[in-house]
């Protein structure tokens, strides 16, 4: 699959990282960096080395504590966003290290087995060999390794895409991609079983921001580096299909708040974990068989009596 165009997304990242106010944008990627490093404190057991791919600006490697890693390796494509990736603090004395490297299609730069929790938040849905990216973490990992990660997917700015649908229909005769194709629930689900990861746990959350008009949350995209890299995009927007965008996004959407009018976005965000086995895991118990079929409910209390005389008849 050769979907995005992985040259464009370095320089949009680049492009975002040397805003001067790009903090102004880290709102979305840092409440979900930091629900994906609590999730790391879940676990109960030390974690010797942990790799972050795609880093960004820190966004999860700044919550990470001794508590649950002793080293840690940032691995982003972006060179600026790199340097300004924030580490854990130096009270921790967690031994860090930056490698500026871009993970999409190449193997990683890391022994088998050497790794025991890899993370990654919000970088792999522009990935074209996800398999692949999958399969070598799976490999740099140790037995009973964890890898969490988190991915924009299924129905993320939906309103965005048909509002943009409908506009450039009317204005232009047809529409172009301008919101990227992403990975479904089942798919993601599917791949990391076939990467070789098993006890696997996916959930699913949804992210509303609120905005005053389709200009800025084009402009709130392309700050945080998350404008469309599709091969197939369409390189700008005529004026009058961004207004008509914005009339019919205000139209299907919009909600009046506080007396003014605004426009939800919804992201929505798979978030996963998934273990290299390893033989002393805990297996998944036999599924239990039953005497009582589910078309027999409403006999339930029929059932019952007849267990309890079984009993009484056995004593």
């Amino acid at each position: 699959m050769n979907v995005f165009d992985r040259k464009a997304k370095a320089l949009q990242r680049e492009r975002a990282a040397h805003r001067p106010d790009v903090d102004s944008f880290d709102y979305l990627k840092e409440e979900l960096g930091y629900r994906l490093a609590d999730r790391v404190l879940d676990i109960s057991r030390d974690m010797d080395l942990c790799l972050d791919i795609g880093c960004g600006r820190g966004y999860v490697t700044r919550h990470l504590t001794a508590r649950s890693i002793k080293k840690l390796k940032c691995c982003e494509m972006s060179t600026t966003m790199l340097e300004q990736c924030q580490l854990p603090d130096e009270s921790e004395n967690i031994e860090c290290e930056k490698i500026n490297y871009d993970f999409d299609g190449r193997a990683l730069p890391f022994e088998d087995e050497s790794i025991n929790l890899v993370t990654s938040s919000l970088s792999l849905h522009w990935v074209n060999n996800l398999p692949g990216l999958f399969k070598e973490i799976n490999r740099v990992l140790k037995k009973d390794g964890v890898f969490i990660g988190s991915m924009f997917g299924g129905d993320t700015l939906f309103e965005l895409r048909g509002a943009l649908q409908l506009a450039e229909l009317e204005r232009e005769g047809g529409f172009a991609s301008h919101v990227s194709p992403y990975v479904q629930a089942q798919d993601l689900g599917s791949l990391l079983n076939r990467s070789g990861f098993n006890m696997v746990t996916l959930d699913t959350d949804e992210v509303t921001i609120r905005v005053p008009t389709v200009m800025q949350l084009i402009r709130d995209l392309k700050g945080m580096a998350e404008n469309n890299a599709a091969w197939s995009r369409k390189i700008r927007i005529n004026k009058d299909t961004l207004l008509a965008a914005n009339a019919i996004y205000s139209s299907l959407y919009g909600k009046e708040e506080e007396g003014k009018l605004v426009l939800p976005a919804t992201f929505q965000v798979y978030f996963w974990i998934g273990w290299k086995p390893h033989p002393n895991q805990p297996m998944p118990l036999d599924p239990q068989k039953s005497d009582v079929s589910l078309k027999d409910i409403y006999k339930l209390d029929s059932v019952l009596k007849m267990a309890d005389d079984k009993k009484d008849f056995k004593e």
